[in-house]
């Protein structure tokens, strides 16, 4: 690829989208040339150059990251001419680090990384991009913008928000409502994001008071063990948001000790597990808010695009999009089989 070709491809986005964008704006152009703007190659499933995508990701030491790895394996599979060369999946920095240093070696054609760290990991971000290798950033964001092509993840504030909201329209009617919340480690950007979307999503209810927050680990026995200290200190509340699917189940497990089922519960992430609770209808938990396993999908979708030098489908730009935040759909029995077969194990 010559070398202005490939400096469009990776860095040159803005000025390619403003071009296109004042193109199609101009008026007094002929309609076929104005039409012409938009006939460019657009992703589709048809088969298109072979594409080797490296993939590198954290150790699947949790329900939502093993869905991370198995969507991005399976629509790596739907693809002929896409050849997926993925790592062992790491929380070690340096072992990550060293893992995309090999993908580089091997001169994938465009590489997928969700880091264990994205500040540590900025770095060999930055040295990929330099080798003329486009990166999509998976989720956990690196710290320069110039280590990444195209970012896509969740939307941690709108998930809290989506909850606050979710829960405020249950307790419309009902006076000095009291909410609870179990958020996830505390340290976390992320579970800052949760919680302050939370928060801005409740000041819209004059009736409802976040009482008592207790933060978790993300694993079962956290969710058990901090929701047990949550009902011993709220003697009554009226519903309860769940960072996390995975210590909901422990956080279930303490509410049907205590016998306690006056509330309502969120929760957060859209395990499988939660999604039959609320298809079943036999305990507290009434919702949860989708932070999707699918962008590695999309991640895939994104690299291959890049990799055969085409557009979004649906898009009319000649390039993909520098950034993709996922939507954070509530899940309730209204819609479970909607989303169900997006439900993580």
């Amino acid at each position: 690829m010559p070398e202005t070709s490939r400096r469009g491809l990776l860095f040159g986005t803005a000025a390619v989208s403003a071009g296109a964008f004042l193109t199609a704006c101009t008026s007094n152009e002929p309609k076929e040339k104005a039409a012409a703007q938009t006939d460019v190659p657009a992703a589709d499933d048809k088969p298109g150059k072979p594409v080797t995508i490296g993939f590198a990701g954290p150790q699947a030491d949790h329900g939502w990251l093993n869905a991370i790895n198995v969507n991005a394996k399976s629509r790596a599979e739907k693809y002929s001419e896409v050849t997926l060369e993925i790592t062992e999946g790491s929380n070690d920095t340096a072992a990550q680090i060293g893992q995309v240093k090999t993908l580089i070696n091997k001169k994938v054609d465009v590489l997928v990384i969700l880091p264990a760290d994205g500040k540590a990991l900025t770095q060999v971000g930055l040295e990929a991009m330099k080798a003329g290798i486009p990166v999509v950033n998976l989720d956990r964001i690196f710290a320069s913008p110039q280590a990444y092509r195209c970012w896509v993840g969740g939307d941690n504030y709108g998930m809290g928000l989506n909850a606050g909201h979710y829960i405020g329209e249950q307790l419309k009617g009902k006076s000095n409502a009291k909410v609870v919340e179990l958020a996830g480690i505390d340290n976390l950007e992320l579970t800052k994001q949760r919680s302050q979307g939370f928060a801005d999503a409740l000041k819209n209810y004059s009736n409802i008071k976040l009482v008592a927050r207790q933060a978790a680990e993300f694993t079962v026995e956290s969710g058990q063990a901090k929701m047990a200290q949550l009902l011993q200190a709220q003697k009554q509340f009226d519903a309860l948001w769940n960072h996390d699917d995975d210590q909901g189940v422990g956080a279930l497990r303490a509410i049907e000790q205590a016998g306690r089922d006056e509330f309502i519960m969120v929760g957060g992430a859209g395990a499988k597990s939660a999604m039959d609770a609320i298809k079943a209808g036999d305990s507290v938990l009434k919702a949860t808010v989708l932070y999707p396993p699918t962008m590695a999908a999309s991640a895939i979708d994104l690299a291959r695009a890049l990799g055969q030098g085409k557009g979004v489908s649906g898009l009319a730009e000649m390039e993909i999009p520098t950034s993709l935040t996922l939507y954070s759909a509530v899940v309730t029995k209204d819609n479970i089989d909607q989303y169900l077969p997006t439900g993580f194990s």
